[in-house]
């Protein structure tokens, strides 16, 4: 079944990001998910690291009390960050590949290689309600190991694509359209997000697929220029429009 309307969460990482950056309470992440719900965001994301350079525990039950809008917990295959998700009970919790010296995610979760490890989390997660998404590289491997994981979600790396050029941008997207299709065909909802801007969103915003794209680190340095709700609702006026 093809989705009518391509969701928005919004990643709020990099306000936590600002705001740690001198220590203090501004800006505050949980005013950004205010503003991102006012403006009609679907939803929100924030990834729980496990160093805290952005997100902090304390931040997510603010987040949850603020909006009614669904929390997407990224975090990585840990039992500490199982034991948070298990806590906050978040709408969903996408699972995320997560090296310390890393400056974002880089790479999708090898599902495929992880199984033994992710199973259990899978698991427990689902168990407690918790919508499960597995952050995956657009291949036919990692498609088939979320199935055999029972993730009801996959979410597709869309970093290759957003810094391919020439004629590789257009094999990314099919490399992505094929396993948005091959995902849906068997049951499982497909997701995209990474490197996303105004400038190259529509092309995935067309797949017919794709349930939601989560964008954030481009949408929050727009809003330094432009402000946070006009930045979320230009992302939403081209999406629509792809669709």
């Amino acid at each position: 079944m093809t989705p009518s309307r391509l969701r928005l969460g919004v990643n709020i990482d990099h306000v936590a990001t600002i705001r740690n950056a001198r220590g203090g309470d501004h800006p505050d992440p949980v005013r950004a998910a205010e503003i991102v719900a006012a403006c009609g965001g679907d939803g929100i994301t924030a990834h729980l690291r496990e160093d805290r350079r952005h997100i902090r525990d304390e931040d997510l039950a603010r987040i949850q009390a603020a909006t009614s809008l669904p929390l997407n917990l990224e975090m990585a295959a840990t039992e500490e960050m199982l034991a948070i998700a298990l806590r906050h009970k978040p709408h969903a919790a996408c699972i995320v590949p997560e090296r310390r010296e890393e400056r974002t995610t880089e790479g999708g979760l090898d599902a495929a290689g992880q199984h033994n490890r992710l199973a259990p989390i899978v698991a427990r997660l689902s168990d407690a309600g918790i919508r499960v998404s597995l952050f995956i590289a657009p291949e036919e491997r990692q498609i088939e190991a979320a199935m055999r994981l029972g993730a009801p979600v996959v979410e597709l790396h869309t970093g290759e694509y957003a810094h391919a050029q020439g004629e590789q941008v257009a094999a990314e997207l099919r490399r992505l359209t094929d396993m948005a299709a091959l995902a849906a065909k068997n049951g499982i909802e497909p997701h995209a997000g990474h490197g996303l801007t105004y400038d190259n969103v529509q092309p995935i915003a067309a797949i017919p697929q794709l349930a939601e794209l989560n964008i954030g680190h481009y949408l929050i340095g727009e809003a330094i220029f432009t402000g946070l709700e006009p930045a979320v609702l230009r992302m939403r006026e081209l999406m629509d429009a792809a669709r």
